[in-house]
């Protein structure tokens, strides 16, 4: 993998996070022009929140960043002090809000699992798990929530458009398949088979067309057999861990809009699960998001999920929602980056 240090720090550039908030906020302005129910006093409807559901979906962000700094020490087997793993959730948190869904940074936190000192082979291995089981957590959470509620998950055609409807349908069902497509290969060669993984790619650029790719696809094979060699032998403990970190990190993260929404809205316990589950189909359409952190996307899709349930609190609750989820990663991204790179390539050298 090419750990161009120049190429890192470029897409790390704090200056990035204009362009995801732009989007954002564009959508809401857009929606504030348009929406016949929206005015300047739907801003004031802030006011009417219950303190209570407010203090719960505060808790539970504190909670979500807990739980990913807890998983990415037990991943790398406590290499990881407590302060390295906060940067580490920090910048690879910052990585993805500044750039596309569907791209990722895997190459970005590598680089900086690497920089804190954890050999590149380790690292790409460390990745490519936590990509892994959050990725597994949507091909086996989805199947669950349609089974449960496909009638109720899913916006119906009042105040939506069938051409809209229709296209949710199309996206969810694309962008499911190809993230359990990848999800699968991807297990399958870190943790099962690499050597054969490795073979087939040189095979596959055996064709005539894809020869230019050849040397690449040895590449990635190679780095694909390190990185497996570095998870053998962990034992049960580490993968019950890993786990239920993972379960416990998303569920954080869903549960925050269920109490913002709660802080607005009579909500009943079945309402509640109704709304997780809308949020894990809606992650898997943001998923396939061709904008940085799905900035546009998510605010865009937000009221076609959740209209029903809030009514004239939709907007204030998706500005809050993205305010919770997605802009502190910006900003704090933004404010730890250069206390980041004094640590690791000034501090450590005059150490």
């Amino acid at each position: 993998m090419n750990l161009d240090t120049k190429k890192i720090l470029k897409t790390l550039n704090p200056r990035k996070v204009w362009v995801p908030v732009v989007l954002g906020m564009g959508i809401v302005i857009f929606m504030f022009i348009n929406d016949p129910d929206v005015s300047a006093d739907s801003f004031k409807l802030i006011l009417n929140a219950s303190s209570g559901p407010v203090l719960l979906a505060i808790l539970v962000f504190f909670l979500r960043f807990a739980g990913y700094t807890y998983r990415i020490k037990s991943i790398t087997k406590d290499e990881l002090s407590w302060t390295s793993s906060f940067y580490v959730i920090i910048l690879w948190e910052f990585a993805s809000a500044i750039t596309p869904s569907v791209v990722g940074g895997t190459a970005v936190a590598v680089f900086i699992l690497w920089k804190e000192n954890i050999m590149p082979g380790k690292a790409l291995g460390y990745v490519l798990l936590t990509a892994i089981f959050d990725n597994m957590f949507f091909v086996i959470a989805a199947p669950l929530v349609l089974l449960l509620g496909m009638n109720t998950v899913f916006p119906d055609a009042v105040g939506t458009s069938e051409f809209v409807e229709s296209s949710l349908y199309y996206l969810f069902f694309i962008s499911y398949g190809l993230i359990a497509l990848y999800t699968f290969i991807m297990a399958f060669a870190l943790l099962i088979n690499p050597r054969l993984f490795k073979w087939i790619l040189i095979r596959i650029t055996s064709v005539r067309f894809l020869r230019k790719l050849r040397y690449a696809a040895y590449e990635r094979g190679t780095e694909m057999i390190l990185a497996s060699e570095q998870l053998k032998g962990m034992g049960k403990k580490f993968w019950v861990k890993v786990s239920l970190s993972t379960v416990f990190i998303w569920s954080s993260r869903y549960l925050l809009l269920n109490f913002l929404m709660d802080s607005f809205a009579n909500i009943t316990f079945k309402e509640h699960l109704v709304i997780f589950g809308k949020q894990i189909i809606l992650w898997v359409v943001m998923l396939i998001s061709p904008t940085p952190g799905s900035s546009g996307t998510a605010e865009y899709f937000f009221p076609l999920f959740f209209k029903e349930d809030l009514g004239a609190y939709t907007l204030i609750t998706n500005i809050l929602w993205r305010l919770f989820t997605y802009y502190p990663y910006l900003f704090l991204g933004a404010i730890f980056l250069p206390r980041w790179l004094r640590r690791v390539f000034f501090l450590r050298k005059e150490a």
